[in-house]
């Protein structure tokens, strides 16, 4: 029997400060609804789905606290939960996570078709600084409004889509390949990410514009997929949000990195494909059998160190 999952992309255009959550929601809602019609099984959603990407503000921390959702669901965010169980259809949603402990998170879950959670991420890779930058238009604070994720990089078994494996990322972590290589380990199916990636350099500088930036958006999803034999469905919140550019790029990747959907432009748009998980089994059984082929006796600096030792300089 074969193991495919009809799976959808919902790329949002810009959630501006200005935006009731009703409207968001809706917004929302309507994605999964059209996904739902074109047949999707599970819809993945962006990172921050709910509002603007406020780490580019700089924020008191009764300003903050209105982002952050205390417990999932909630009623502010209910009306989604509810309509995906009524469509029979799963979905990934990234949200701002405030934990019982008051401790912050950049968050995603996993939810079954019957509205069951089968999972939940919290970021792991924090891009930016804690402290703004001086004389920065826009900022890229998420450091200093996040704490580091403390789940690590679990897989779920998904009994409603062929038990598939399922993993999550969001946005940042997409460029470190130590976190797909982990999900790989677990023998990752699908893994699904969501981002809001800044169309100019978030550090500052002029020597990234969007086409680049999407360029390399879409390149480590392709590669990683391949290196870990793996499908990957990574979709944006897109477009000029409250002035500040954001890239696209939606895309659905399969297990030997080709792009098997993408969206087409920086707006609401569902992108779908047919998610065959036993094309899989070459990579992981070939190319990519780790048994077979990792050596990691010699992997030790990836686990030993952060910066990059350099050596000493030649004596010419």
């Amino acid at each position: 029997m074969a193991r495919v999952v009809r799976i959808a992309g919902a790329q949002t255009g810009p959630i501006s400060q200005a935006d009731p959550r009703p409207r968001t929601l809706a917004r929302l809602i309507a994605l999964l609804e059209t996904a739902a019609g074109r047949g999707a099984e599970l819809v993945v959603f962006p990172e921050l789905a709910f509002t603007t990407f406020f780490p580019r503000l700089m924020l008191d921390d009764a300003a903050l606290d209105s982002y952050f959702e205390p417990a999932m669901p909630n009623p502010n965010v209910q009306k989604l939960f509810d309509r995906a169980r009524e469509l029979g259809v799963g979905f990934y949603v990234g949200y701002a996570e405030r934990a019982p402990d008051g401790r912050r998170f950049n968050s995603a879950l996993l939810v079954g078709p019957d509205g069951a959670m089968l999972g939940k991420y919290r970021k792991m890779h924090l891009p930016g600084t804690v402290e703004p930058r001086p004389g920065e238009r826009y900022q890229q604070l998420e450091k200093r409004y996040f704490a580091y994720g403390d789940l690590g990089f679990p897989v779920f078994r998904a009994p409603r889509w062929h038990d598939a494996i399922v993993g999550m990322l969001i946005c940042n972590d997409r460029r470190w390949p130590e976190a797909w290589r982990v999900l790989g380990l677990q023998s990752v199916e699908l893994v699904v990410l969501g981002y809001n990636s800044a169309a100019y350099d978030p550090n500052g500088g002029n020597a990234e514009d969007a086409a680049l930036r999407t360029f390399h958006s879409k390149l480590v999803v392709q590669a990683n997929a391949y290196m870990n034999a793996t499908w990957a469905v990574a979709v944006a919140k897109a477009g000029v949000e409250d002035g500040a550019g954001l890239i696209g790029g939606s895309c659905i990747v399969d297990p030997n990195g080709r792009i098997a959907a993408e969206a087409q432009g920086l707006a609401d748009e569902v992108i779908v494909a047919d998610c065959d998980l036993d094309l899989c089994t070459q990579g992981k059984t070939k190319m990519f059998d780790f048994a077979a082929h990792r050596r990691p006796q010699a992997y030790g600096p990836i686990v030993a160190q952060a910066g990059a030792v350099a050596p000493p300089p030649s004596r010419r």
